[in-house]
């Protein structure tokens, strides 16, 4: 075991003179308390290290211990339903949600294990050894880079997750434990067989993201918006409707009382797929403002690596990073301290390639084991005074194929999801044309194009009507802006209080779209008629349009056919009618 004593230390931040050799990325066990830490730097005989855990009391002189191994964390069945610190430490059960200095995470379940194979077999990278009863059941797999024979394997019944429930035996003779609990390095990613390419959506159930910007399951997407454009709640809205079978929410840095809305409402949750609790597909990982800084550096590691553990056994993860500032902005306090050379704002000149690693990471693909998994990123951006030209909004969009940017103004009128649809755009859409194709709507890519350009002229056509007023704009124009405020109401506008409206499934976003494109093509060949636009906006259907949402449900599909006739009936009846008559 290598030592090493203290030299230096700042915050979490230490030198160390080396008594033998280290590692780059080395976990480390600081002081009397054993607190733990990492090395980040080897300079010659001394070691720069960053402590994961409040330094307060260490000086010059105090002992560290190298372990020999990089920085991991543990992942087994017992993560599911848990809630978490920056490194996997349970905080489930605890009064305050914090941790003592130096606690070694030592919680063990015991938990039904039926094992999958018989002595003998022949064992390889992510083979199944067996499955884990919980309330979501689990697989239990042979480590990367594992192989020989199978020597023995435990009976079916019900074993601590961190005692061996198997044994192999390499090619070289040597014997290997395997226990349920298994560790890896948080700043390795867990290899694969293969990378897929984007083949469908990960449905969200907000109209504005799947129809306008879908994130391609194995996506990569990010939500940048100031403060109070509601970038908790929608990520909230997405963990908990989201087509993904395991949700990992990471708090980075958060504020503690946001941070402690999630922790208290999460647990509440009703899983709308099942029924059941939603934290028993749930993963949250906490580490508030509050907490030592480096910890928040290291979070979206162990994030990234527990949504990685769930993907290889063959299930869709959705990861929920909120917010990927606050974990840059860690970066920047410990670069500072280690006297780095400053780049954009402060940030240290690696900002870019750390956020690519991260997003890297998220893909579909084949396992090891040969099923198909994926690992699906969402990661929140906080940019001072919503200024998206900042470095981490502009590294971020570098790496991410669908950008949601939230927006002041239309958080401020209560329009929910804030999301700005011109400052907003989604790489992933034109490969998940066919999806859609498939999925009962062949026209979704034109309908997604004549939105968004229907939206832009809303826009262009706005700002000439502050100056000379709707009505002094021509027949076809204040049309336009008659058929954008309805996409705007009627579409876009979605409720995360409403029970009918706080999810849409794809068959009712089709149904809401093509009616509300159906109105605009009437509309225009009204106008054309020489009808007003003014008696347009009069029209009863107008009003239920507007309300589309709200009081047609996912069982409505009958009701939407026959507002469909009534549409067709209000407008027949104004073109029959004369203009002097209405």
């Amino acid at each position: 075991m290598s030592r090493a004593r203290i030299s230096w230390i700042g915050g979490p931040v230490l030198r160390a003179r080396m008594e033998g050799p280290f590692s780059i990325y080395e976990a480390l066990a600081v002081g009397p308390r054993r607190l733990l830490g990492e090395v980040i730097q080897l300079r010659g005989d001394e070691l720069v290290a960053q402590v994961y855990e409040d330094t307060t009391g260490l000086a010059p002189g105090t002992t560290i211990e190298g372990s020999g191994q990089p920085l991991s964390v543990p992942l087994g069945p017992g993560l599911l339903g848990g809630i978490f610190g920056g490194l996997l430490r349970s905080l489930t059960g605890t009064e305050d949600f914090h941790l003592q200095p130096g606690a070694a995470d030592t919680t063990a379940g015991r938990y039904s294990f039926t094992p999958s194979l018989e002595a003998g077999a022949d064992l390889a990278p992510g083979t199944t050894l067996g499955v884990v009863a919980t309330a979501r059941p689990q697989l239990v797999l042979v480590p990367p880079g594992l192989r020989g024979r199978l020597q023995w394997i435990a009976e079916a019944g019900e074993y601590p997750e961190d005692e061996p429930i198997a044994t192999c035996e390499l090619p070289d003779g040597e014997r290997r434990e395997i226990a349920m609990r298994q560790f890896w390095p948080v700043r390795t990613a867990r290899p694969v067989t293969a990378r897929l390419p984007a083949n469908a959506p990960m449905i969200t159930g907000q109209r504005v993201l799947d129809t306008l910007f879908p994130v391609a399951r194995g996506g990569r997407a990010t939500l940048p918006g100031g403060f109070g454009t509601g970038k908790t709640v929608l990520q909230e809205a997405l963990a908990k409707w989201c087509d993904a079978d395991v949700i990992v929410y990471v708090g980075c840095g958060e504020r503690g009382n946001e941070m402690a809305e999630v922790l208290d409402e999460f647990p509440k949750l009703d899983d709308p797929r099942t029924g059941r609790p939603l934290a028993e597909r749930t993963v949250i990982i906490a580490n508030t403002s509050n907490m030592p800084v480096a910890a928040r550096e290291a979070s979206i590691y162990s994030a990234i690596t527990v949504a990685e553990y769930f993907r290889d056994q063959g299930l869709n993860v959705a990861l929920m990073a909120d917010s990927t500032s606050r974990w840059a902005e860690a970066l920047r306090e410990v670069s500072g301290r280690l006297g780095e050379l400053p780049g954009e704002a402060g940030y240290p000149a690696y900002l870019s390639s750390r956020l690519a690693e991260f997003y890297e990471r998220a893909a579909r693909v084949t396992t090891l084991a040969g099923s198909e998994g994926s690992v699906t990123i969402i990661g929140a951006v906080s940019p001072p005074a919503g200024d998206f030209s900042e470095p981490v909004t502009l590294h971020t969009k570098r790496y991410v194929r669908c950008f949601w940017a939230l927006d002041r103004q239309r958080a401020q009128a209560r329009f929910y999801p804030a999301i700005h649809p011109l400052l907003s755009y989604s790489a992933d859409a034109a490969a998940l044309a066919d999806w859609w194709k498939s999925n009962g709507n062949p026209d979704w890519l034109a309908q997604r194009q004549r939105v968004l350009a229907l939206l832009e002229q809303q826009a262009h056509l706005e700002r000439m009507a502050r100056i000379v007023g709707r009505d002094a704009l021509p027949a076809q124009q204040q049309l336009t802006l008659v058929c954008a405020d309805l996409v705007n109401e009627g579409f876009l506008r979605q409720s995360s209080f409403s029970e009918t409206d706080r999810y849409c499934s794809p068959a009712r976003q089709v149904a809401m779209l093509t009616m509300l494109l159906h109105f605009a093509d009437r509309a225009e060949a009204a106008v054309q008629a020489g009808i007003p636009p003014s008696r347009i906006a009069e029209l009863k259907i107008v009003r239920q349009l507007q309300r589309l949402g709200e009081e047609y449900g996912e069982d409505a599909f009958k009701r939407l056919a026959h507002l469909h006739r009534e549409l067709d009936y209000e407008f027949d009846t104004l073109q029959s009618v004369p203009a002097h008559a209405g």
